[in-house]
């Protein structure tokens, strides 16, 4: 009877605040079991049942996916990080691709399950051609950065390091990752790029990344700050989560008054409304004054300053060694710009990189382009990006 009530309070509750969704997004519907779980865990958090946190990740801790007879999955551990291999049960004639790929979620949900049915679908459908292995690293809040970075780069280098045993090609070793994996990909790409004995990584791939914590008041966030599956203020909250595991100086972040103004000043020869096409303001933009802060609070973010928390900030001499890049964008994404501005980057320092963007696509939505019996062709094709990207390398 309990589970009931709750069921009937949480769809008044969502009924009764029911989230803003643009026009251009295809199958909306679909979109809403997941809203209902982050529904639902905030109302158990609030009458004490437990943490939102880990009632979606328990939520998402559910979805399991049968034996595949054509692959070999199993569980691993490269050093103290726990991974997942996917191969084909039939040897190869030749050496396969090999993609180390981080899941998203914020650095705080995310795993292994939640993510199976992506891996498996970039498996089959580049052929069995590769070895795919995917990253359970530390989560937020409980580990803070650098935590999630250092598993992943561990990890990847543990691959690199064994490479003979998984039947890869050392000239083509892939790190992929969407969202906050996104994040940790060009993360571990710059720091395997500056300096390092290991084979060089062949390219890197970023699926709406977050890539920087400076400014959250560019266009796509602003245009996009309620669109699911990511708000401007979710954004903002998952980044400090990551930092510090704990959302203080959540309004200094968002308003831009955590940063001094002389440091950002610096940056903005990179992380600039200026640097973003024109045709990406014409839904509607306007211009952010630049707010000082106070020493207590930059002392507490300081670290957003750092490459390996925030890519978008690397100085050229690294960005100029980087593999070729893809980077896919989503029009109703808060993230939009943040690859666009990478995207900038990477090609003014001369890195060949291939642009995939939908303009009917939202955060998250590869991962949900077949979820629960919903379809999102937007996600289909944002998925066979990614794969025609892997077959040419």
């Amino acid at each position: 009877v309990f589970g009931l009530l709750l069921q009937w309070i949480v769809l008044i509750y969502i009924t009764a605040h029911t989230v803003p969704l643009l026009w251009k997004i295809q199958n909306l519907l679909s979109e809403r079991p997941i809203l209902f779980a982050f529904e639902q865990g905030k109302i158990l958090e609030n009458i004490g049942i437990c943490s939102q946190v880990s009632f979606v990740r328990y939520i998402q801790g559910r979805k399991t996916l049968g034996v595949d007879p054509k692959l070999f999955i199993k569980d691993l551990w490269f050093e103290k990080v726990p991974v997942r291999i996917y191969q084909p049960k039939v040897p190869s004639a030749s050496q396969r691709r090999g993609v180390m790929f981080f899941h998203g979620g914020g650095w705080v949900f995310g795993s292994l399950e939640t993510h199976e049915k992506l891996c498996r679908s970039i498996y089959f459908l580049l052929l069995l051609l590769l070895s795919l292995l995917c990253t359970r690293y530390r989560l937020a809040p409980e580990n803070k950065y650098p935590a999630a970075y250092e598993d992943c780069l561990n990890a990847t280098i543990h691959f690199m390091k064994n490479i003979e045993h998984y039947g890869v090609d050392p000239a083509r070793i892939i790190v992929c990752g969407d969202s906050a994996g996104g994040n940790l990909a060009a993360a571990v790409s710059q720091t395997l790029a500056g300096g390092s004995d290991l084979p060089k990584l062949r390219a890197q791939i970023l699926i709406y990344p977050g890539l920087q914590a400076v400014d959250f008041n560019l266009p796509s966030y602003q245009q996009n700050h309620r669109v699911p599956l990511l708000f401007r203020e979710r954004a903002a909250f998952y980044v400090l989560q990551y930092l510090n595991g704990n959302a203080t100086n959540l309004e200094e972040v968002l308003e831009g008054s955590h940063i001094p103004i002389d440091i950002k000043l610096n940056y903005r020869k990179w992380v600039s409304p200026d640097n973003v096409p024109e045709k990406f303001k014409v839904r509607g933009y306007k211009p952010h004054v630049l707010l000082d802060c106070t020493t207590e609070v930059y002392e507490t973010v300081k670290r957003f300053c750092e490459p390996n928390l925030c890519p978008l900030l690397a100085e050229d001499a690294l960005i100029r060694q980087l593999p070729e890049s893809f980077i896919l964008t989503c029009e109703y994404d808060v993230l939009r710009d943040d690859g666009l501005l990478y995207k900038k980057r990477l090609e003014d320092n001369g890195v060949r990189v291939t642009w995939y963007h939908l303009e009917d696509g939202f955060h998250g939505v590869i991962s949900l382009y077949d979820y629960c019996g919903f379809s999102f062709p937007a996600g289909k094709r944002g998925l066979d990006s990614v794969v025609n990207f892997l077959k040419s390398l």
